[in-house]
C-alpha cells in the first residue's frame, strides 16, 4: 500500500468560479477569493482521492460591490453567520481515463445536500523546481433554492431577476505537499 499523499490547491494556478442567469437573458459570474483544500491519494493514484474544500462566504466577489454586498447579507450566504462553504466528498468514480464524478457534501448555511459534479483529470507532472502538480477542472450544476438561497424579485414579462440554477467552474493546479 502506498503512502497518503497530501495535495493542496496552488492558488496562482487556481479559480473557484459559479455563474447565474440575470433578467432571464445574460449570465453574471462571481468567484470566492479565499479558499483552501486538502486533497489525500493512495500515491499519485486520484481514483482513491479523498477531498475537502471550504470556501469563506464573505470573499465572494462579482466585480460590483452593491452586490457583493448583497450575496453577503442574510437574504443570500449570510457570511456574517455561516462564515464558510464546504465540501467533502463521499466518493469519485472513473469514468474514462480523464474524467470521474465527485460526490460529496455541499454545506452552505448550514445546510448540507449531496452534490454531483464533474472532474477533468489533465493528469500529473514535475514543474521545473522539482514540484509535483495535478490539474483538475470541476464543473457542475446546483439548483440554490436548496439551500434556502431564495430571494428573488418577479419580472413584469415573466420570469425572475435571478435565475435558480447555478453553474459551478473550478480550474485548479494542485500542488503535492512535500513531506
Amino acid at each position: 500500500m502506498e503512502t497518503k499523499a497530501k495535495w493542496v490547491f496552488d492558488k496562482a494556478h487556481t479559480g473557484i468560479g459559479f455563474k447565474v442567469k440575470h433578467l432571464m437573458i445574460s449570465n453574471v459570474k462571481g468567484s470566492f477569493s479565499k479558499y483552501d483544500a486538502e486533497i489525500l491519494t493512495e500515491g499519485n493514484d486520484f481514483t482513491t482521492a479523498t477531498i475537502k474544500f471550504r470556501m469563506e462566504a464573505g470573499s465572494v466577489d462579482t466585480a460590483n460591490a452593491d452586490r457583493d454586498k448583497h450575496l453577503k447579507s442574510p437574504d443570500f450566504f449570510d457570511a456574517e453567520k455561516y462564515k464558510d462553504i464546504t465540501f467533502t466528498s463521499t466518493s469519485l468514480k472513473k469514468a474514462d481515463d480523464e474524467n470521474y464524478k465527485l460526490t460529496g457534501d455541499l454545506t452552505i448555511k448550514g445546510i448540507s445536500k449531496n452534490v454531483t459534479l464533474n472532474v477533468e483529470f489533465g493528469g500529473v507532472v514535475k514543474d521545473p523546481w522539482g514540484n509535483e502538480k495535478a490539474g483538475i477542472m470541476l464543473t457542475g450544476k446546483v439548483y440554490r433554492k436548496d439551500w434556502d438561497l431564495n430571494w428573488n424579485v418577479p419580472l413584469e414579462a415573466g420570469g425572475v431577476l435571478v435565475g435558480e440554477e447555478v453553474s459551478i467552474n473550478i480550474e485548479a493546479e494542485l500542488q503535492k505537499v512535500k513531506e
